[in-house]
């Protein structure tokens, strides 16, 4: 009945990868690699948990 006022689980999840890559693309800038490497591969591993919740 109040489904519209739940949050969108998957809707957070794309937010966080967004910030996650936008600071991965700063430390990229700054020159930290290892920081910017560490970064991606978060960002790739909550891009999958994202595309397996749409799958699901």
């Amino acid at each position: 009945m109040f489904s519209f006022l739940k949050s969108d689980p998957i809707k957070k999840l794309d937010k966080e990868y967004g910030e996650l890559l936008e600071k991965a693309m700063q430390a990229q800038r700054s020159g930290d690699i290892r920081l910017y490497s560490e970064l991606t591969e978060k960002a790739e591993s909550l891009k999958a948990k994202i595309d397996e919740a749409k799958s699901a």
